[in-house]
């Protein structure tokens, strides 16, 4: 499975005056594929899916699909918390021609080993598109296990891969082992993207591809030539970034970022808030020593 290794940018949900900025999407769609990413995510967890409605979130799934066009793969993410709006999600993006879906654990309830299983099968079975699943215990409160991938794995062949958003790494290194180096395994978290790649993944789901994503392509692309060192060198430059991305919670650093690049509009929805002054003061010094902005 090739197609869906590398850099997949998690892309924000644009909002103008308090709607879903389609033209919006499409710009960012653009750029992102005019800078090298190698595949495109929406409505993850950078681009609100918990603030739009069912009928809104088909609806930038759709757009997002129709921008993209085939040009890289596409990659909808269709979970909730609510097994059968999942089922619908994921059924919607089969209909609309994306490449895989997104799959988060049901967040809140919190269930067991058996029901995130049980879960998971019946979405993978309701499609034929591949199916990876997003494991994202810090917002999610429920973990992924390992042995319950190996089950699902094995009980579906359309579940290819995991996006890990798991903060541990020995986590990260029993689950390649484990399940092995053809299972596609992604990074969620930014600093974790190179060091995944080494140990064997698939790539990275990185939040801050919306803002540098040339380079943050450019990180898999040296892995993929065996250019280590320099590779390593672009993992560390992008620290300071990667960090200003998470200043506050994810999305509001990176919408407020391309609102300064003038990008998009930097909106989010309640309950979500803007960015306070001091850390947008913070984010700009970021920013501008990137070259992304001019000095403040």
């Amino acid at each position: 499975m090739t197609f869906l290794r590398g850099s997949i940018v998690p892309l924000v949900t644009p909002f103008r005056n308090g709607q879903f900025d389609e033209a919006g999407l499409a710009t960012l769609v653009d750029w992102q594929i005019d800078s090298g990413s190698h595949g495109i995510s929406v409505t993850g967890t950078t681009g609100e899916p918990s603030a739009l409605t069912t009928d809104e979130r088909e609806r930038v799934i759709r757009a997002a699909a129709e921008s993209v066009n085939k040009r890289v793969p596409f990659v909808a993410g269709t979970g909730s918390t609510h097994h059968d709006e999942t089922l619908r999600l994921t059924r919607f993006a089969e209909k609309i021609g994306a490449d895989a879906a997104l799959v988060v654990t049901p967040y809140y309830n919190r269930p067991g080993q058996e029901g995130l299983f049980r879960h998971f099968k019946a979405v993978a079975e309701s499609v034929s598109i591949p199916i990876i699943l997003y494991n994202i215990p810090g917002r999610t409160a429920v973990n992924l296990e390992i042995d319950t991938v190996a089950r699902l794995r094995d009980a579906c062949k359309n579940i290819i891969g995991v996006k890990e958003s798991n903060k541990d790494f020995e986590h990260i290194n029993r689950l390649l082992g484990k399940l092995g180096r053809d299972f596609l395994v992604y990074s969620g978290i930014e600093l974790l993207c190179f060091p995944v790649l080494a140990i064997g993944g698939a790539g990275y789901v990185s939040a801050t591809g919306n803002v540098m994503p040339r380079e943050v392509a450019r990180l898999y692309d040296l892995v993929a030539v065996d250019k280590w060192k320099e590779a390593q060198d672009l993992h560390y430059h992008l620290m300071p970034l990667n960090d200003a991305m998470f200043i506050e919670i994810n999305p509001v650093p990176a919408k407020t970022a391309l609102g300064l690049m003038g990008k998009i509009s930097p909106e989010v929805r309640l309950p979500l808030a803007p960015l306070s002054a001091a850390n947008e003061a913070k984010l700009k010094d970021v920013l501008a020593k990137y070259n992304l902005i001019e000095e403040p």
